[in-house]
């Protein structure tokens, strides 16, 4: 009898053999999914064991397609992203994927209302309205990743986001224990951002990588109400509950002068020519012109209510400000002198009246071919108006939306780039710790997209310049800077 080592066969590589075999066959006994898709008939005039095989294949596909799918759910994605990785494997590493663990809530999903759909998906990167109704065959899948999901047909097509979805978060700011009242970005700046708290401090900060707090600027006693950047984002000046107003320089982080009033400062803007003027509105039903460098009382004009909100147009010569009984009033100022002049008053037709919270001037709009004008009241009543170039300052009203009641002084904001694609945008704030995009243009579902992450109210709006940054803040002292999309 020969050797088995001679001959090159060892004695360990024989009896597998049978043990393989055996095992092969328990797994198919096993398996009957598998054993069924074997033993099924073949068509006539066709090769059985080509069929087979066929069969065997699909089979490993859609259950290799199963175990990625609850692989992607237990790390923490949804569907969509699952989606999203298998429509463009190449981009997935080199992509930027938000955070979604940095806050409670849901940290940067959006959710497109006008979809009855839209509670089953979550919106994460590069999510779309339009791949949500693409995918409406795919609703059962979300939830039951059953063996038949590989047959789901996705397009290859690269989908272009809505000019209003998010990607998540950009960064957060949370030091602040108090409600933070009000927050703008910098003169065309995308980068300088400062909020005020109703402690009386103002911070100042960058939002470039890394986020950084610049300055925190205190002197204030009460709520600050209002402040404004200088054109060269130098200086910043402030209003405040306490009845006083602030000029702050941004760079020593010092108050350069504090000019003392008789009643609570609402509002405050510089003048966009002539940077030596501050208008500020306030509870003695005055709009007041100071002189920048002395701080001294340049004119004033007496309103029938406390001004709680203003604004300036881009030539210095109009003032938009709206009352505490919800009345919108047009003033002309002369560039020079600092004089005022009221012209024109736009009154609020609701019964109950309901102070001005937000007073937003934009130079241009695709819908009202002009200059338009925004206003949100306390009660929900957001007002656009056209302004009137032929007739100085004179408002025309072109659509309202009534949103639920404020208990809060909430605001609102245009959204100008967003804009100047189809549709007229708005951005609010609400009581549900949600942020809200309003196309004005639809009769419907005016709603169409809500950012999520707050867990007090959203009291305040800010856009960067670009605004491809939109920073919002809330009752409990966060300040969130969400990141929108990329758009093709």
């Amino acid at each position: 009898m020969a050797d088995p080592t001679v001959s090159g066969i060892s004695p360990e590589k024989e009896d597998p053999k049978p043990q393989d075999d055996e095992k092969r066959k328990a797994d198919v006994d096993s398996d009957p999914e598998l054993f069924s898709c074997l033993l099924q008939p073949s068509p006539p005039d066709s090769d059985p064991n080509y069929i087979g095989i066929r069969r065997l294949l699909l089979y490993r596909k859609a259950q290799a397609g199963v175990l990625r799918r609850k692989d992607w759910r237990c790390n923490g994605k949804g569907y969509v992203a699952y989606r999203n990785y298998i429509n463009r494997p190449r981009n997935w590493e080199s992509a930027q994927t938000p955070s979604v663990s940095s806050t409670p809530g849901h940290s940067g999903r959006w959710v497109p209302s006008p979809s009855p759909l839209s509670p089953f998906f979550e919106a994460d990167s590069w999510s779309t309205s339009r791949d949500v109704r693409s995918f409406s065959q795919a609703l059962s899948h979300r939830t039951s990743f059953s063996s038949n999901a590989s047959d789901i047909e996705y397009p290859r097509k690269k989908k272009v986001e809505p000019a209003y979805s998010f990607v998540g978060m950009h960064c957060i700011f949370d030091q602040c224990k108090a409600m933070v009242t009000v927050i703008k970005f910098g003169h065309m700046s995308s980068d300088l951002l400062a909020y005020g708290a109703s402690d009386g401090s103002l911070t100042v900060c960058t939002v470039s990588m890394p986020p950084s707090i610049q300055n925190q600027l205190t002197g204030h006693t009460k709520d600050v109400t209002d402040f404004d950047f200088s054109t060269n984002n130098q200086y910043i000046a402030s209003a405040s509950m306490d009845k006083t107003v602030r000029v702050w320089d941004i760079s020593k982080g010092v108050c350069m002068r504090v000019i003392y009033g008789v009643s609570p400062q609402l509002c405050i803007r510089f003048h966009p020519v002539n940077n030596n003027f501050l208008s500020v509105g306030n509870a003695n039903k005055e709009i007041m012109v100071f002189n920048f460098s002395t701080g001294r009382t340049i004119h004033k004009s007496v309103f029938d209510s406390e001004v709680t909100a203003m604004d300036h147009d881009h030539t210095g010569q109009l003032i938009f400000c709206g009352d505490a009984q919800g009345c919108v009033y047009t003033v002309t100022m002369n560039s020079r002198t600092g004089a005022l002049s009221r012209s024109h008053r736009h009154r609020s037709k609701a019964k109950h009246k309901s102070p001005v919270t937000t007073v937003q001037y934009r130079t241009f709009s695709l819908l009202a071919r002009g200059p338009v004008l925004l206003t949100l009241s306390r009660d929900g009543s957001l007002s656009f108006f056209s302004v009137s170039l032929e007739v100085q300052g004179y408002l025309t009203l072109r659509c309202a939306l009534k949103l639920a009641p404020r208990l809060h002084s909430i605001r609102a904001s245009f959204c100008p780039l967003l804009s100047l694609e189809k549709g007229e945008y708005i951005v609010a704030g609400s009581e549900d710790a949600n942020v809200y995009f309003y196309d004005l243009t639809r009769p419907r579902h005016t709603c169409v997209n809500k950012l999520q992450g707050h867990s007090y109210p959203v009291i305040g709006i800010a856009w960067n310049q670009g605004e491809n940054l939109l920073a919002s803040s809330d009752f409990g002292g966060t300040v969130i800077v969400w990141k929108r999309a990329k758009t093709n």
